[in-house]
């Protein structure tokens, strides 16, 4: 029996996803494990690096970018695990990562998600893995910088729940899809990931019907994993991923959070959101390749 699938989804992070899968191997899991991939269509020789140099590792290919929920349902429905690893292509192990979390699942049965400390390749801590909901406040607080004006306001600190030490073990609200472990129990009683969210927010909706379902979604930072993020799929199509992460905060608000707010207020949302994603759009006109 498999104790462990590691499941990456891939768009177009030939080098990032070759040193990911060689830190596996160096740093790898004492359980019985297994890796499988799912290509968005790369056209970056990574079909070809994975066939010739991990001809071991089951392969799933796309004919065009599915974006991230639809190849993270595929990898879920292909896994043999009694736990799932979902893994960004541009992470790094740099230490047993896997270990001490399934250690934790298997002490603490109410546990269904998890998320080690994840570290910037500087090594600094990379506060968005751990998260509170994406409420109004929070969203606000956050994108704004209103909650760096007003620290002591926990609603306005809300989403990065910054209040929590990097240290700490805590249950939060929602951890980051970058390394995002799930019990295959806790799976098979929520379900697949929402296809409605092409990429992005489709961790944080994850978590907010694994809590309503009564899991516990935990960050727990007795081992930690180097994400580098914003490479591969995202940096090569800068528009579409711009489209997507404004879409996905539009899609997650209108599911979980507009019917507790009047309908002024959510079409005074709706707008900001538009504008946002207006100026994105301007500025990345005048971003430098």
């Amino acid at each position: 029996m498999t104790r462990l699938s590691i499941l990456i989804p891939t768009l177009n992070a030939c080098e990032l996803l070759k040193a990911c899968l060689l830190s596996i191997k160096e740093f790898e899991p004492s359980m019985s494990y297994e890796i499988i991939i799912a290509d968005n269509a790369s056209t970056d020789g990574t079909v070809e690096m994975l066939k010739t140099e991990f001809p071991e590792l089951q392969l799933i290919q796309n004919n065009k970018n599915e974006g991230f929920t639809r190849p993270v349902n595929q990898l879920l429905k292909a896994a043999r695990g009694d736990f799932f690893v979902l893994l960004n292509p541009d992470t790094l192990l740099i230490e047993d990562v896997f270990g001490p979390q399934i250690d934790y699942f298997y002490k603490n049965p109410a546990v269904g998600i998890s998320i080690p400390k994840v570290l910037n390749a500087d090594g600094s801590f990379q506060a968005q893995c751990k998260r509170g909901d994406a409420s109004p406040a929070a969203v606000f607080g956050y994108f704004l910088r209103l909650g760096k004006l007003f620290p002591k306001n926990k609603a306005l600190n809300s989403y990065l729940m910054s209040w929590l030490d990097e240290n700490e073990i805590a249950e939060v609200d929602a951890v980051s899809g970058s390394c995002m472990i799930i019990r295959r129990t806790c799976w098979l009683d929520v379900g697949d990931f929402d296809e409605t969210f092409f990429a992005y927010q489709e961790d944080s909706d994850y978590c907010i019907r694994a809590r309503e379902k009564g899991w516990k979604v935990m960050y727990l930072p007795i081992s930690s994993i180097v994400h580098y993020g914003g490479q591969g799929g995202s940096k090569a199509r800068p528009f579409k991923s711009i489209w997507e992460w404004h879409r996905s905060y539009f899609v997650l608000y209108k599911k979980h959070f507009a019917k507790k707010h009047s309908f002024l207020f959510n079409w005074f949302y709706y707008a900001v959101m538009g504008i946002k994603l207006g100026l994105s759009l301007f500025c990345n006109l005048f971003r430098k390749k």
